[in-house]
């Protein structure tokens, strides 16, 4: 899967996904990460119902530019090939190509909510497009 933000898909308008991949990627606090992407979903739905919009959706570029940015970072951080085989490396076996998506933002969760908390307070709604 491929979105901006871990919440917002291309193709998909009006459908937010809430998890942590490709966002703060932080397993280990989910209601955290749960109340960002709950804030922003409110915040993008107001916008839209108080400006008359009845269509929600990222544009294929910003999406593009997000997953671009995920990239750059180090990857998965649990499990790497060097540990004892289980759950979170795949059993020691190569995770294949859509794992690389698996991800969340190169400089880390708290980088990603104080990332996500500036974009929502903006009020500009980078990339995504009402209509």
């Amino acid at each position: 899967m491929r979105t901006k933000h871990g919440i917002h898909v291309h193709g998909f308008p009006n459908v937010f996904f809430v998890q942590p991949t490709q966002g703060a990627n932080l397993i280990s606090n989910v209601p955290h990460n749960l109340t960002e992407a709950a804030r922003t979903i409110a915040l993008m739905v107001g916008h839209a119902q108080d400006n008359g919009f009845k269509e929600i959706e990222v544009s294929k570029e910003a999406e593009d530019r997000w997953v671009e940015l995920l990239l750059t970072g180090v990857g998965r951080m649990i499990g790497g090939p060097d540990c004892t085989p289980g759950y979170y490396n795949n059993e020691g076996r190569e995770p294949g190509p859509a794992a690389k998506l698996n991800v969340g933002h190169p400089s880390g969760a708290l980088a990603y909510f104080k990332y996500i908390d500036g974009w929502r307070r903006s009020g500009q709604f980078e990339g995504v497009q009402f209509r």
